[in-house]
């Protein structure tokens, strides 16, 4: 090689250089020894003390928090005194009007014999807002669909019966959100596209990546001009039991029988709890996550663990003495399972009050292990929140990226950024919405980190603002 081409490869690599300082702003020394210094003390802080998960396991021991159920207006109130314990500046319950619905006691799926009688019970779950079937069941046919093309397909085949969507989360996905997201439809929708044609009842494969028979529950909806038929979710295990008993008789029936029931929107409400900025007090940082969980299980990852970050980083924040220059807020919000109320309510809340958000973070990914956050935001906030990486990196965040954020903060207008916490979901699906999600199922480890990765970003848009 002549001097001449070394002379272009240098010119070259300088020009990649200069071009990545301005793409990728940097921090000057100073402030990145000083935010190293507090970014290595809030993830010691929260390795050793495990603040957050001692929290957890105290919201775990309350049980599931259901909107309008005992137990969601006990963690309310739980919730509201830790912080308050806490030393922090403001605390306050914001009012909610949520949805109250309640499983009842009676949920059974069984295969009926030749003879009549009941054969295998099939383990389900009804979905979230389903109606109750009559008091002694719905027995019918069962005609299996994969999707809504092919319901539409068989649409003459579905009257009188009751339809079973068996389409299975992707596993092929990386991302298992993305898993879910491509079968969540049947969950939702499924119970309106099946009545079109005259169904009576449906049964929907869990939305799963573990090889259980744990059914997963969550919410579903109706419209008024069609007729409201019930709905339950089938365990994984039970799911393919029901798929080849469909092949070897396909004239099979199932006697279902669920006893749930809505009552009317109940009084709730979110939790908010603030440190006031030191230099710029008007301008806020939300740290939230949704309170409210399904009712089984106890609702650990989805969303304790959310929950139990945010509280806890107020309460670094206190404990190491610091002094942030922007106003760091925590917000529990109610209702994300099955209306986001809460979210909507703390929107017109911000809207009506002119408040500044200058950013929202929302955790509502589970408990594992950090790896990233996702950013909504224009091009040049993104790369200036890319330029911290070097101080997230303490407690293991690897990426930042454009992206979603949260249900949640969705409904904070002409906020600057907002963010999603990222841990590594692999497993998330396991648990989701079943009786698996218990507090024996988080890792303090993984937990903490996760509190740090939140506080360690809430703490440098504090100090640099956008």
């Amino acid at each position: 090689m002549n001097s001449n081409s070394i002379l272009q490869i240098k010119n070259v690599c300088l020009l990649i250089v200069l071009i990545s300082f301005q793409i990728f702003p940097q921090l000057d020394s100073l402030k990145l020894n000083q935010y190293n210094l507090v970014a290595d003390q809030i993830t010691r802080k929260a390795l050793t003390k495990k603040t957050g998960y001692k929290l957890l396991q105290e919201l775990c021991a309350i049980g599931p928090r259901l909107s309008g159920s005992e137990n969601s207006l006990r963690s309310i109130y739980w919730a509201k005194e830790k912080l308050e314990n806490f030393g922090v500046d403001k605390v306050w319950l914001q009012s909610v009007m949520v949805p109250h619905w309640e499983r009842g006691s009676v949920e059974t799926a069984e295969i009926v014999k030749e003879n009549g009688t009941n054969g295998k019970s099939l383990n389900i779950l009804s979905l979230g807002g389903s109606v109750a079937t009559t008091e002694n069941g719905i027995t019918a046919n069962v005609i299996e669909v994969k999707n809504f093309t092919e319901l539409k397909e068989r649409q003459n085949e579905v009257k009188g019966k009751i339809v079973f969507f068996s389409r299975t989360l992707d596993e092929s996905l990386l991302n298992t959100f993305a898993g879910y997201g491509g079968a969540v439809d049947q969950r939702f929708y499924g119970a309106m596209e099946a009545a079109k044609y005259g169904a009576v009842a449906v049964l929907i494969r869990s939305i799963t990546t573990k090889y259980d028979n744990v059914p997963h529950t969550g919410v579903m909806g109706y419209v008024d001009s069609l007729q409201k038929i019930p709905a339950a979710a089938i365990g994984y295990l039970d799911s393919d039991y029901l798929h080849n008993a469909l092949i070897e008789n396909p004239d099979l029936k199932i006697n279902l029988n669920m006893n749930c029931k809505t009552f009317p929107d109940t009084q709730s409400y979110n939790v908010v709890a603030e440190i006031t900025g030191t230099e710029f007090p008007d301008e806020i940082i939300v740290v939230g996550s949704h309170f409210d969980s399904w009712d089984v299980g106890c609702g650990a990852h989805d969303d304790g663990a959310g929950c139990v970050q945010s509280m806890e980083v107020l309460s670094f924040i206190k404990e190491l003495g610091i002094k942030p220059k922007r106003t760091i807020r925590c917000v529990l919000f109610i209702n994300e399972e099955n209306g986001s109320r809460g979210g909507k309510e703390y929107g017109k809340f911000v809207e009506t009050n002119n408040e500044n958000h200058l950013a929202a973070i929302e955790s509502d990914r589970g408990g594992f292990t950090p790896i990233g956050f996702d950013v909504d935001t224009d091009s040049s906030t993104l790369n200036k929140i890319r330029s911290w990486l070097p101080v997230l990196e303490k407690s293991g965040i690897t990426w930042i990226k454009k992206g979603g954020s949260g249900v949640d903060i969705q409904y904070i207008k002409n906020t600057k950024a907002k963010l999603g916490y990222v841990p590594d979901a692999q497993r998330y699906m396991d648990v989701h919405h079943s009786a698996n999600d218990t507090f024996e199922s988080v890792h303090p480890r993984e937990l903490e980190l996760g509190s740090a990765s939140i506080a360690i970003m809430a703490y440098l848009i504090s100090e640099e603002g956008f």
